[in-house]
């Protein structure tokens, strides 16, 4: 179960929202009128914030740890729409239009987040109009995100989509991939494929001398075959 907790230093806290980009224009005794609507809560990892579907839950704002957004296909498949790292906010669009929440949130670490009611968040909007313009910003750079998105599923090959997944999270070949942190069947759910066939991706990768791969990590050793590979259309 999810738990209220008391609220953290209010300066701090006001210091951690002018981070958002929503917020960064206002003034700091705005926010604490903002943040003074809402309440902070903390998850334990793996533990679902809201669920797809559901009444809406609110926005969110998250300032430690890391949430996923899942969508589930009627055949039980997940897809990660989107991995949330502090500190973002999430689940503006029930929280604008007040209709159910659009994916399900799970605490992939344990984390914090800040939350404000539906009813609260309109009002805020109405209030703040450079919150909602600052809002419509993220909301159309998320809307080409999206579109990106659903470029690449339709038509990249799933090893084309693990390729790109391999770059992005390695910086292009900089740093090693810990799949303690990355999980197979994460990763697969990220490129919206089965984790069988993620696998068979990277078993392709080490045998073109792409990556080298151990129970605990991914080196990309050769980074521009990859891109190459990331850039195949179906």
């Amino acid at each position: 179960m999810s738990a209220a907790h008391p609220m953290p230093d209010p300066n701090e806290l006001i210091a951690r929202l002018q981070r958002v980009e929503h917020f960064r224009n206002l003034p700091a005794e705005d926010i604490r009128a903002i943040i003074a609507a809402g309440r902070v809560r903390r998850f334990a990892a793996g533990e679902v914030i809201f669920a797809e579907a559901a009444a809406c839950a609110g926005m969110f704002v998250l300032l430690g740890g890391q949430v996923h957004l899942r969508k589930s296909s009627s055949q039980g498949q997940e897809i990660i729409l989107a991995v949330i790292e502090p500190v973002i906010m999430f689940n503006e669009v029930p929280a604008l239009d007040g209709g159910p929440n659009l994916t399900t949130a799970v605490a992939a670490k344990s984390c914090i987040l800040w939350q404000i009611g539906c009813d609260h968040f309109q009002a805020i909007v109405q209030r703040y109009p450079q919150l909602a313009l600052g809002l419509l910003r993220v909301l159309a750079r998320r809307n080409r995100h999206l579109v990106a998105q659903y470029e690449d599923l339709s038509f990249r090959s799933v090893e084309a989509r693990a390729a790109k997944l391999l770059l992005d999270l390695s910086e292009a070949g900089q740093r090693t991939i810990d799949r303690r942190q990355h999980p197979g069947h994460q990763l697969a759910a990220r490129i919206a494929t089965v984790p069988e066939a993620f696998s068979r991706a990277l078993k392709s990768f080490r045998q073109a001398g792409y990556i080298a791969s151990t129970r605990v990590e991914i080196s990309i050793t050769d980074p521009v075959g990859l891109a190459h590979l990331a850039e195949r259309h179906s």
